[in-house]
C-alpha cells in the first residue's frame, strides 16, 4: 500500500541546529511527513546509502535576467542551482540599466517580472526589490501586503558616481531621483514603518556597501598607475576601506531607525570586522570571495571574475571562512548573475560585473569547508539553507528536513570528486571562473518540493518552481 509520494532511505540526515542521524525520509503531497527506520510503501525511492542528506540549500543573492532574458534566465540559471543542492532562490531586481531597462513604478513593473519567470524556473523563488526613487519608497506597504516580498536592497556605491559610465553623476544608471544618504535614511524609515504593521515577519534592508566617494578617488590612482589593468587592479580600485565606511554609514542610520539589516556579499577581513561590530545585523559572504584569489585568476588571463565587491586574496579568503566557522557570517550566498564572456571583453573597467555559480553551492561548502577545514556538517546546512531561510521568512516552510518543512532536499555523494567546467554547471554562461577547480561532494539527486528535479547528473521533467509570497 503506498503511503508516500517518494522515500529516501539509508542517509544520514543533517538537521540544522540539531545535529544528524541515519534514517529514511518519507515524504507526501509535497512535504515531509515522516522521519524513521525502515519505513516502506513509496511510489519512488532514492537510495541514500552512504550519502549525505542535506535540506535543499536557500541561495539567497541570485540576480534573475540581469543581463538576459528573464524568462530564459530564470530557466537555465535555477536548473543549474540544481547541481548544486539550491531548491530555493531569492532574487534581487531593480529599476534602471539591466534587468528591464526601465523605470517606473513597482505596481506596473513587478507584475511584469513575475509574468515572465512563471513556469520557468525549476526551484522555488522569490525576490528583494530596490527602491530607486522615492515614488518606489511609497510602495512598499503594498509590495509587502500584495506580493508577499519582505526584503528590499540598497546599493550604497551607486551614490552620486556612475562608475559604468565613469561619470559623476549616477541618474542615467538608477533612472532615477538623487540616490544619496538622504534616499536611504528615507528608505530605512519607510521599512522600520512597515515592519510595526507585520510584527511577525523580519522586514529587512540588504545593503552592498562600498563607498563611492572614496572608490573615484582609488579608481583615479590604479587608472593612472601604469601598472596591469587586471583584477588586482580592480581590487586595488575598491579596496576593502570602501567597505569598511560604507558599512559604518549605514550602519549608523540603521541604528537611528532602528530597520534590520543584511551586509551582502562580505568580501574583505576590514569588511567583516566592520560588520561584526553591529550585532543586530545579519551577515552573508559568497562562494568567490571565500575561495578565490585574483592574482591566481590574472595569472589565468582574462577577466571572467570581475565582480563587485572585487575578489580579493588567499588571506581574506581564510579570515572570511572563519567567519563562517565561528558564526559571525550568517549565510553564504552565489550572487549568480549570468554574465557572457562577450560581456567581460578584454577592457577591465567596462567589462560587466558578475558571473554564475549557484550550481556549486554544496559542493564548495562540502569540499572546502568540511572537508579541508572541518566545519560541521550542521554548520552547511545552517549557513546554506537555514538561516537565509530565517533571515528571510521563509522558515516552516524552508530550511530543514524537519516534519511538516517543504520536502526540499539534496542527496550528496560525499566520495564523489568532480572537476569544474562550464558544461558540468549547466548554466547558459560559457565560462567559470571555477573552471579546473577539483571538487568532492556533489549532490546525485535535488528534491524540489517532493519532485525529483535532478538525478545522477541529469534534471528530470518541466520546471516547477513556485513564487513564494512571505507575508
Amino acid at each position: 500500500m503506498k503511503r508516500y509520494d517518494l522515500l529516501v532511505k539509508g542517509g544520514l540526515l543533517v538537521l540544522p541546529y540539531h545535529g544528524e542521524v541515519k534514517a529514511d525520509l518519507g515524504i507526501a503531497e509535497g512535504r515531509i511527513v515522516a522521519i524513521g527506520e525502515d519505513l516502506s510503501g513509496a511510489e519512488d525511492v532514492i537510495d541514500a546509502t552512504g550519502k549525505i542528506v542535506l535540506p535543499g540549500a536557500v541561495d539567497a543573492h541570485f540576480h534573475i535576467g540581469i543581463y538576459r532574458d528573464m524568462a530564459l534566465d530564470a530557466y537555465e540559471e535555477t536548473r543549474s542551482s540544481l547541481i548544486g543542492g539550491a531548491t530555493t532562490v531569492l532574487s534581487y531586481f531593480r529599476t534602471g540599466q539591466h534587468y528591464l531597462d526601465k523605470t517606473g513604478p513597482y505596481q506596473a513593473i513587478f507584475p511584469e517580472v513575475l509574468a515572465a519567470v512563471e513556469g520557468q524556473a525549476w526551484t522555488d523563488y522569490g525576490f528583494h526589490l530596490a527602491p530607486m526613487t522615492v515614488e518606489q519608497i511609497e510602495e512598499i506597504p503594498r509590495l509587502v501586503s500584495q506580493h508577499g516580498v519582505t526584503s528590499f536592497k540598497y546599493y550604497m556605491f551607486y551614490k552620486g558616481f556612475d562608475l559604468a559610465a565613469n561619470s559623476r553623476d549616477a541618474r542615467s544608471f538608477t533612472m532615477g531621483d538623487e540616490y544619496d544618504l538622504g534616499h536611504l535614511l528615507l528608505l530605512m524609515e519607510k521599512l522600520a514603518e512597515v515592519q510595526l504593521d507585520h510584527p511577525d515577519r523580519r522586514i529587512s534592508l540588504s545593503l552592498h556597501c562600498e563607498q563611492s566617494e572614496l572608490m573615484r578617488v582609488f579608481i583615479d590612482r590604479v587608472q593612472r598607475s601604469g601598472q596591469p589593468q587586471n583584477l588586482r587592479a580592480y581590487s586595488e580600485g575598491r579596496p576593502p576601506l570602501t567597505e569598511e565606511v560604507a558599512i559604518a554609514e549605514a550602519a549608523a542610520i540603521a541604528a537611528h531607525t532602528g530597520v534590520n539589516v543584511n551586509f551582502l556579499h562580505l568580501s574583505s577581513a576590514q569588511a567583516l570586522a566592520a560588520a561584526a561590530q553591529h550585532p543586530r545585523a545579519r551577515r552573508e559572504t559568497t562562494l568567490h570571495h571565500l575561495c578565490l584569489d585574483h592574482d591566481e585568476l590574472d595569472a589565468r588571463g582574462g577577466l571572467g571574475g570581475k565582480v563587485n565587491p572585487p575578489i580579493r586574496t588567499r588571506e581574506h579568503n581564510e579570515v572570511l571562512w572563519a567567519g563562517v566557522a565561528d558564526g559571525q557570517i550568517d549565510w553564504v550566498a552565489s550572487d549568480h548573475a549570468c554574465c557572457m564572456e562577450e560581456h567581460k571583453g578584454d577592457d577591465l573597467w567596462p567589462a560587466r560585473p558578475g558571473f554564475g555559480g549557484t550550481a556549486l553551492l554544496y559542493p564548495v561548502l562540502f569540499s572546502e569547508g568540511h572537508l579541508k577545514r572541518g566545519l560541521p556538517l550542521t554548520r552547511i546546512a545552517e549557513v546554506a539553507s537555514a538561516n537565509p531561510a530565517r533571515a528571510y521568512n521563509l522558515w516552516g516552510r524552508k530550511g530543514s528536513l524537519a516534519v511538516g518543512f517543504d520536502a526540499d532536499l539534496a542527496v550528496v555523494d560525499p566520495t564523489l570528486t568532480r572537476t569544474v567546467t562550464g558544461e558540468l554547471l549547466l548554466s547558459g554562461q560559457d565560462h567559470c571562473p571555477f573552471e579546473g577547480v577539483a571538487a568532492t561532494g556533489w549532490p546525485v539527486a535535488t528534491v524540489v518540493g517532493g519532485r525529483v528535479a535532478f538525478r545522477d547528473g541529469a534534471v528530470v521533467g518541466e520546471p516547477g518552481g513556485s513564487y513564494l509570497r512571505r507575508v
